[in-house]
């Protein structure tokens, strides 16, 4: 499918978990280098079951390995677009001509083409005055569109956010006519959500044809917010990553912004996205890094983990009471209660009375909670806080019943409109 024949729709997430996320930190710190042929696989596919239409790597030039690569990956595209539509895999390239035919001469679908255009782009990374990359880029441009019509193209000025508004609109007013849209990547994480919405307008105002793309960086932990808010003020296509991971502090969460723009009732957008594999996706990806799904990610289990002895309590008669969102429908599908010293007693009757049914009543279930307390801290981590509840169960005496009493504790399971399969709390020691 060429970019003439489609129209994008009302959110395109550009996810650059293939390129941006081979570039986070996290990566190199552990030993990792790279994610296998295997890795990317795994990962393109499961974008493309998700619902993503543009998918952005490296160019060819980057290595041999990554050219390879290119190749399975559009293998496995081209098999799975007849059973879940077509995926659009993009290069992000510099305005270099070796760049770009590599890309082409590779078969990518589009070209995400960037310069620096802040003044510290300027004297410290290509050394080209403005004019110079406005001429460049109109050219490289201008040459594409004639003799690749069926391509997509995008200019971005890297380090936007750093470029005055009027340096951006000389550059971009050169373009526009080449490009099928214009990005504004805040390269090096400094914009803010005010900023964002200031400079959304004003493109939507000077160019209300083109459609706009962003790319928030997240050094000042506004990634996020900076998304919605150029969504919000008339941004279509959002660069994200799988947990949000990249260069430094990483960009914009993929799932974690369609989970808040569900929150916002922004359906339109949401849609076109399979939502309930938004935790599956989140947990494969982490397990290729070898790694847990970040406890800052909305989408985890981390926010239907509970810990405090009064929360476990009132999640146990209704997990709604500290379960503010609707994490079923985005495929975290389990709660986790913790046990430990900060478990109160009603967690402590629920985990012997209903998982493993011994038969005890409150007194006897705080006393066992008070002496869990006391003991819990000595006896960990030679033994897990369950076992320690176990044991403390045969040192009370107590007797396992064949079926539950007529006053057995009983927990209301009532979380949203959740899938009837949800399971049932899981106790973790």
């Amino acid at each position: 499918m060429s970019a003439q024949h489609y129209h994008p729709r009302p959110l395109e997430i550009v996810d650059t978990t293939l390129r941006e996320g081979q570039q986070s930190p996290l990566l190199h710190d552990y030993g990792k280098y790279y994610f296998s042929r295997q890795d990317k696989m795994d990962i393109l596919r499961g974008l493309i079951l998700y619902g993503v239409k543009f998918v952005e790597l490296f160019a060819p030039v980057v290595s041999p390995r990554e050219a390879e690569d290119f190749q399975a990956l559009k293998a496995l595209r081209d098999d799975l677009a007849a059973q879940h539509g077509y995926a659009f895999l993009v290069a992000h390239v510099r305005a270099h001509p070796r760049d770009i035919e590599s890309a082409l001469q590779a078969g990518f679908d589009g070209l995400h083409i960037y310069m620096g255009t802040s003044l510290m782009a300027q004297k410290y990374n290509h050394g080209k005055a403005l004019d110079e990359v406005a001429r460049r880029a109109r050219s490289l441009l201008e040459d594409l569109h004639r003799h690749h019509p069926e391509i997509w193209l995008r200019f971005s000025g890297e380090d936007a956010f750093r470029t005055p508004l009027e340096d951006l609109f000389r550059v971009y007013d050169q373009v526009v006519p080449y490009v099928h849209r214009l990005g504004m990547p805040d390269t090096v994480g400094v914009a803010t959500p005010d900023q964002v919405a200031r400079r959304v307008r004003a493109f939507r105002e000077r160019y209300p044809d083109t459609p706009l793309e962003v790319h928030f960086h997240d050094d000042r932990g506004f990634a996020l917010v900076n998304a919605l808010t150029a969504v919000r003020a008339g941004a279509q296509f959002v660069d994200t990553t799988i947990l949000g991971i990249g260069e430094r502090s990483g960009i914009t969460s993929m799932t974690a912004l369609l989970f808040n723009l569900f929150l916002e009732e922004d359906y339109e957008r949401v849609l076109p996205y399979q939502i309930h594999l938004s935790y599956p996706l989140n947990v494969l990806v982490a397990d290729k890094m070898h790694m847990l799904v970040p406890f800052k990610e909305p989408v985890s289990l981390t926010n239907r983990t509970h810990t405090a002895g009064v929360h476990q309590q009132a999640v146990l008669k209704h997990a709604g009471t500290y379960e503010a969102m609707p994490l079923a429908l985005f495929g975290v599908n389990h709660r986790d209660i913790l046990l430990g010293p900060l478990s109160g007693w009603n967690i402590v009757r629920y985990f012997l009375g209903e998982v493993h049914y011994y038969d005890l009543d409150e007194a006897t279930a705080r006393e066992i909670a008070r002496r869990f307390k006391e003991v819990v801290y000595d006896r960990v981590p030679e033994a897990s806080p369950a076992q320690v509840l176990l044991d403390l169960a045969q040192e009370f005496g107590l007797k396992k019943r064949t079926q539950p009493p007529a006053d057995a504790f009983r927990v209301e399971e009532r979380l949203y409109p959740a899938p009837a399969s949800e399971a049932a709390p899981r106790i973790r020691g």
